[in-house]
């Protein structure tokens, strides 16, 4: 490879995926760079698989596929820097057909997909401040120290300075300047904007007397601010940074070019940030108020409703930051009578949060979502649970819609135990010395405790039961199978790069004349014929198919167990003899999101010719309407001069099948 690196390659797969200008996005797996184009018409199908760098190219899932090799990641960053495509890859999503989406649906994929781009860092985030509390809370470290200080700041300012960095994703997903979307969060959590939010010096009150009566600190033009507390809000921002769309169109079309580039952010923060403070504060700050208010009223006529509505919405009024009202609401009353219930309510939620979390853990096929919600499990136990929020739940919406169920359940124990919050806590394990006071304190633990059991086996069993369905999403699904079809042959695409160039002398490095014995027992079939064009034109390698008479899948050699695919469908091999060996039983059968499926062994296991590997419901596998074709392919065949098939129509295990010279 030149010393360009991939960029070569990358601007030849623009060029033949129908230019820049024909791609919504591009993401990529382990092998295989995924691109989502306004027309697939204008690519090249043809000269894409002719390149040396390229295997092959694949459309599914409305995407349009083109298989590299392990090194996709390097191609795929020369591909974003050749296309000049940021955002991640995503050019825009004005093309994505959402008209069968419900305006709710809309929303949480809105959401979803700003929050996506940090996942990791958030989840990180949230593990470092759970821990640094945990630290504090048991003397460990201490609270007044530098230590303490600098690693709760790590943790810590990631959420509280949220709508800086949400300012940045939204303005990518509004097509705004990302800078403008940067500045306009930045604002909203100005140290100075949060003094004044906190300051007693009152100007005037507005609506004195009402539920939104509003002390006003500051005004703008001489209209009065009505402020409110922006740090870790999440729709505040998001809300923002659209309208900040709207107002830079409209100022770009009236601003000439050349002045453009300052002009048109100058008026665009100019006009959003006063009407963000002028119009979203205010409505936010109501909001808030009539909700305390009209939860008051709630507890003082039935405390088990008060605890339902509270556990159960709470994650949505944070997430609005309507939130605030209702810890206004438990100051006052802390204040007056030095105690209250409504922000008790809320400590249920977390746990039940984490309780979903938990059985996603071991109800997804998906490594991504494990890798994600491992974090947020943690920084949940810790009450940092915007990661498991944003990251896990919301995505599959019904999970979070379960979790909430889970937190109205769970804040019942503390309305029947009559328990009381006597100061302002964490969330989370740091929650139970809220409800420590000069009596009773036994009874309100052991209530404290029974919340904590009922919350999180609310939001255990909840999911299990009824959430399963909708953990991995049938687009996650088939990222999966496309993974496990080319990653123990991933290296198929250097080798074919170099054969060019192959020279008698690396002739000589050609692996020992072996032989593969039938995996299973039944028909067999020429790879040509097998209904998937990655296996049929022989891109990962040459080898036979099979359609099973049984469920039993064996080792045909002796050798390592090289891939488990979590789904158990597809088994990797590297035989004693050096042949790399990949099983696939079915076709699309990733679907079944291991249904039927039984993995017998683990990857790195020894296992000889014979050895049971996979048990598969072979039924359950048509009646579910899918072809058990099973495809076994040599992924480096280009270590052999031949790849034999000997076979005969039917087999048995045992039987030979490939001779390998």
């Amino acid at each position: 490879m030149a010393d360009n690196g991939y960029r070569d390659l990358a601007q030849f797969i623009i060029d033949n995926v129908g230019g820049k200008e024909n791609i919504i996005s591009v993401v990529h797996c382990t092998t295989r760079l995924r691109f989502k184009l306004k027309d697939e018409a204008k690519a090249n199908d043809d000269q894409l698989k002719a390149n040396d760098g390229i295997v092959t190219v694949v459309k599914s899932s409305g995407q349009y596929q083109v298989v590299i090799g392990t090194h996709v990641d390097k191609v795929y960053d020369d591909v974003l820097a050749v296309g000049g495509l940021t955002g991640g890859g995503q050019v825009a999503d004005d093309y994505e057909d959402k008209s069968n989406m419900s305006l709710m649906d809309r929303f949480i994929d809105l959401i979803s997909g700003i929050f996506t781009p940090f996942l990791g860092v958030m989840a990180a985030a949230g593990m470092i401040q759970g821990l640094t509390s945990a630290m504090g809370s048991f003397g460990w470290i201490s609270t007044t120290s530098g230590t303490y200080t600098i690693l709760y700041a790590i943790g810590n300012g990631f959420f509280y300075f949220l709508p800086i960095i949400l300012g940045l994703t939204a303005a990518r997903k509004f097509k705004v300047n990302e800078f403008i979307g940067i500045a306009i969060g930045a604002a909203m959590v100005y140290p100075n904007i949060l003094s004044l939010y906190n300051s007693k010096t009152v100007l005037m009150t507005l609506f004195k007397g009402s539920i939104i009566e509003s002390p006003i600190h500051a005004t703008f033009l001489k209209i009065p601010v009505i402020l409110m507390n922006y740090s870790s809000t999440v729709i505040p921002i998001v809300l923002a940074v659209w309208f900040a769309s709207y107002v830079q169109k409209f100022v770009t079309k009236l601003i000439p070019g050349v002045v453009q580039l300052f002009l048109v952010p100058f008026f665009t923060l100019l006009i959003t940030v006063p009407i963000t403070f002028l119009v979203i504060g205010p409505v936010a700050t109501w909001i808030a108020d009539i909700i305390a208010a009209a939860i008051q009223a709630v507890i003082n006529f039935s405390p088990i409703l008060a605890a339902v509505i509270v556990g159960g919405f709470w994650q949505v009024l944070v997430m609005f930051g309507v939130h605030w009202g209702i810890v206004a609401a438990f100051y006052t009353e802390l204040s007056s009578q030095g105690w209250d219930q409504m922000l008790l309510f809320s400590v249920s939620v977390c746990f039940s949060q984490i309780g979903v979390v938990t059985a996603i853990i071991f109800q997804t096929k998906n490594p991504k979502t494990k890798a994600i919600a491992l974090p947020a499990l943690i920084s949940g136990i810790f009450g940092v649970t915007e990661p498991a929020i944003y990251g896990v739940t919301l995505p599959r919406k019904k999970s979070f819609i379960l979790s909430c169920i889970g937190g109205a359940i769970g804040a019942i124990p503390f309305a029947l135990g009559g328990v009381k919050a006597f100061s302002m806590a964490g969330m989370g394990v740091f929650a139970f010395p809220m409800v420590i006071g000069k009596s009773h304190v036994a009874s309100s633990l052991i209530w404290w405790l029974i919340s904590v059991i009922v919350s999180y086996l609310a939001g255990l069993l909840l999911q299990f039961i009824f959430g399963k369905s909708a953990v991995d999403s049938k687009e996650e699904l088939a990222e999966l199978q496309a993974a496990a079809v080319t990653e123990v042959g991933a290296q198929v695409a250097d080798v074919k790069r170099g054969a060019a160039e192959q020279t008698a002398k690396e002739a000589d490095e050609y692996n020992q004349p072996t032989k593969l014995y039938a995996p299973v027992n039944g028909q067999t079939l020429p790879l040509t014929e097998v209904k998937d064009e990655v296996f049929s034109s022989e891109a990962m390698g040459k080898g036979l198919a099979f359609v099973p008479s049984e469920g039993l899948l064996r080792a045909p050699a002796d050798g390592t167990v090289v891939l488990v695919f979590p789904t158990g469908h597809a088994i990797g091999m590297q035989t004693a003899a050096g042949a790399e060996i990949l099983m696939h039983i079915g076709m699309d059968t990733v679907n079944l999101q291991g249904k039927g499926f039984e993995t017998l062994v683990e990857k790195g296991q020894a296992v000889k010719a014979g050895d049971p590997l996979v048990k598969f419901d072979l039924a359950a596998i048509k009646q579910a309407g899918y072809d058990p074709t099973m495809p076994m392919v040599v992924t480096n065949s280009v270590k052999y001069h031949e790849v034999k098939a000997v076979a005969k129509d039917t087999v048995a295990v045992g039987d030979e099948v490939l001779e390998l010279s």
